[in-house]
């Protein structure tokens, strides 16, 4: 499998093993190579994300790292009085479906030879990180904002990365991430584009557990957009295989209080626009300006879909409704739900509709 990264800006090539998570010019990196999607290639030694390594950019002869992420449960629920999958990705070593990238980028940055790493993130994907570098060998340090829950900053510790909570905000703390990174790796879950590459196992699960076939609608939590963006890469390497004959609807879902995608959706994708950012209790998703919103809008634009909000009384109230059904998600989570019942109406009844529990309740209790 021949796997290369190319900037988006100046197409300047580097092979995998070249310890870079951006272009020299400042631009992102895509991976560039040729998925191997064959059912008959699908691995039964594993339940997890390495059983579709074929399709992930990782050279065979390389020992991946795994804590036993992937294949977790599609739940069939009545949600709002209709039927809905809900793939439990709360469930994964960490609690959040951040673990599907960490196990790839990590995998990488191992073998390249990096000993150190810095990441930014408002908690999931900084407990991720630091899991993964744990089990790896690897020193990390987390950067996340001073307002991010204290149980995610605890988590956080217990494997043992160093944790600055210097900065106020998000942004803040991405700011000082790249500082820091002039003297280690930045683990960026979303500059890096071997991330990306793990988190697109989640549509691969969903056809598979769907009987080899995608759902009508895909409705998920909005911030810095690395589960859409993955599960779009995923469905579209299903759909470029012949595995699948369409690409699902993307519904994304912001949090009304830091909106910044739905502001320039509705703007018609301006790239500058203003946006009025308040707290909001879905922390995993208050992005004020998320790096990737181009790529985001495009996969709205091109599957036909739409970027909507819902208010933190309704976060509030879809959480509670959520808990008394048994389920212990976090905020972040209950977005999608919430976003589904004001989106109701715009659907059609037949539609195969999946979602996702993206964060353990624990997380936030």
């Amino acid at each position: 499998m021949q796997i290369d990264l190319v900037c988006s800006r100046c197409h300047t090539r580097y092979s995998w093993y070249d310890p870079v998570w951006q272009c020299r010019c400042g631009g992102l990196l895509e991976v560039d190579y040729q998925p191997q999607i064959d059912i008959d290639k699908i691995g039964s030694e594993t339940q997890g994300i390495w059983r579709f390594r074929s399709a992930i950019p990782v050279p065979e002869k390389v020992d991946y790292l795994s804590l036993g992420e992937g294949f977790t449960p599609l739940l069939k629920l009545e949600l709002w009085g209709r039927e809905i999958y809900v793939k439990q990705d709360h469930l994964f070593p960490t609690g959040s479906y951040k673990d599907r990238g960490s196990a790839v980028m990590i995998t990488r940055i191992k073998e390249i030879g990096i000993k150190q790493v810095v990441e930014d993130s408002s908690g999931n994907a900084g407990a991720s990180v630091a899991a993964y570098c744990a089990a790896a060998g690897i020193e990390a340090k987390i950067v996340v904002p001073s307002t991010t829950s204290k149980h995610k900053v605890d988590q956080i510790g217990i494997y043992g990365a160093e944790i600055d909570r210097s900065t106020s905000c998000r942004s803040d703390a991405e700011k000082k991430a790249i500082s820091l990174s002039r003297e280690s790796y930045y683990a960026s879950h979303v500059r890096d584009p071997f991330f990306i590459q793990g988190v697109k196992t989640f549509a691969f699960e969903i056809w598979e557990q769907l009987g080899m076939r995608s759902p009508d609608m895909l409705i998920l939590p909005v911030g810095n957009g690395t589960l859409l963006l993955g599960a779009y890469l995923g469905f579209s390497e299903l759909y470029q295989s012949g595995l699948i004959s369409k690409i699902p609807r993307f519904i994304g879902v912001q949090a009304s209080n830091c909106a910044p995608l739905v502001n320039a959706y509705k703007k018609k994708g301006a790239q500058e626009h203003e946006t009025v950012i308040k707290p909001t209790i879905a922390e995993g998703i208050a992005i004020a300006q998320p790096l990737r919103n181009t790529q985001i809008l495009k996969v709205i634009s091109e599957t036909e879909g739409d970027l909507i909000t819902v208010s933190e009384t309704e976060i509030k109230a879809t959480h509670h409704y959520l808990v008394k059904m048994g389920f212990s998600v976090e905020p972040t989570s209950a977005v999608a739900i919430a976003g589904l019942k004001k989106y109701s109406n715009s659907i059609d009844p037949a539609e195969l509709i999946v979602t996702s529990f993206t964060g353990h309740g624990l997380k936030a209790i």
